[in-house]
């Protein structure tokens, strides 16, 4: 197999043939740097869909400097790592899909916080996702067609 590039595009093209959760394991073992939710996810069978575009502020941060996330981090290093991606967004970064869950009818974004709040500060309004649901995939056709 060729060296992974876990761009947006790579995941459509896994997602094409019907991979799109191996995707996500081999990018969350690896660049993704987030072993611990990938081991996670495989406890019980979930449900994917995507990539798919959405509107950033439809996306619910679980991870920030905010008191009341559920993953709180400092100030300080929340602002240097969303500098760091700045910079590279400014380079036309071909970034991976976040990866949302959806839950309670909410889009909460269990991957890819960082990146969504770059995002945000550069004002895009629109950003590639990969969703994964726990309960069926029917929850998830809606999201599937946009």
């Amino acid at each position: 197999m060729l060296p992974l590039s876990f761009t947006t595009e790579e995941a459509i093209d896994f997602a094409k043939h019907g991979c799109i959760e191996e995707w996500v394991h081999l990018f969350l073992k690896t660049a993704g740097g987030n072993e611990p939710f990938s081991e996670g996810l495989k406890l019980q069978p979930r449900f994917w869909a995507g990539p798919v575009r959405l509107p950033l502020h439809e996306l619910i941060r679980c991870c920030g400097p905010e008191v009341e996330m559920e993953y709180c981090v400092s100030q300080d290093s929340w602002d240097l790592h969303v500098a760091k991606l700045m910079e590279i967004y400014r380079k036309d970064w071909s970034y991976p899909p976040l990866i949302v869950q959806l839950v309670g009818g909410q889009l909460s974004i269990r991957d890819g916080n960082h990146r969504h709040e770059a995002m945000r500060r550069l004002n895009f309004t629109e950003c590639w996702v990969v969703l994964w649901a726990s309960d069926s995939q029917e929850n998830l056709a809606h999201y599937a067609e946009i």
